[in-house]
């Protein structure tokens, strides 16, 4: 699992270069565009909810001595359990609507890596189909999130302990951001159930490329439009290779 993820951090450099020689950037308008309008909504929403958040959690401290105190720490904590939950729905909102053209991308780089051309989709039903079942997918992976986040963003607030569960928050991300990435190209191979396994035997290129995907939200402005476009080129790098591990595929 190392090896994996840290050949999968790495892939990145890959990717880029790859971007360039296929000039794919035209691909990136949409999701770009879908990426900045939807990094807005969450950023705004966060911004308003962090106090309101902050001012519920200090109601619960009943003395007025350190009142003053626990408020400040309750508007950090506010602010911090906001924009972890607000990261974990952006990034799988993005990512279910974007499977129509993400998925054109994958088929790119794949042509380029195996030296095949890929079938493509071509009617509204496939194209549909394509989205419900990533909408399908982001939804289960969100739910999971959901159900394991919250209980580790109560324990990030224990000393010692937080440090462990905040690490375990960014694994668990890292590794249900890397599943969605990797089946804009799984999508084409395996079924749904499938896929989960498929993912699952090989979890350590997931979390390293969903590693790289929320800490590059975090480039302000510029990472929310380009994130999602360089992370799928870099998981259909990375996923073609597990596909095709005997395959003679194109050195980039």
């Amino acid at each position: 699992m190392t090896k994996d993820f840290l050949k999968s951090i790495g892939t990145y450099f890959q990717a880029i270069q790859l971007i360039k020689k296929l000039k794919l950037w035209k691909y990136f308008l949409v999701p770009a565009g879908l990426g900045l309008v939807l990094g807005g909504i969450f950023i705004g929403t966060a911004y308003g909810l962090s106090d309101n958040f902050g001012s519920f959690i200090s109601g619960f401290w009943p003395w007025d001595f350190g009142k003053s105190v626990v408020e400040t720490m309750s508007s950090w904590i506010g602010g911090f359990s906001i924009i972890i939950l607000g990261i974990l729905l952006y990034k799988h909102v993005l990512m279910a609507i974007s499977a129509p053209f993400m998925g054109p991308v994958s088929e790119k780089v794949e042509e380029y890596l195996t030296g095949s051309p890929v079938t493509k989709p071509d009617s509204k039903k496939e194209t549909v189909g394509i989205l419900m079942r990533s909408i399908r997918l982001n939804a289960r992976n969100l739910l999971i999130e959901l159900v394991i986040t919250i209980p580790l963003m109560i324990l990030s607030l224990i000393p010692v302990v937080g440090i462990v569960a905040t690490i375990i928050i960014f694994y668990v991300q890292s590794y249900y951001t890397g599943f969605g990435n990797m089946d804009y190209t799984l999508e084409r191979y395996l079924n749904y159930k499938e896929s989960k396994t498929f993912v699952k035997k090989h979890r350590g290129v997931a979390v390293g490329n969903g590693l790289v995907f929320t800490f590059m939200l975090f480039i302000p402005l510029i990472g929310i439009m380009i994130t999602l476009p360089i992370s799928t080129v870099a998981s259909t790098i990375d996923t073609i290779k597990k596909l095709h591990p005997e395959a003679q595929l194109t050195v980039i």
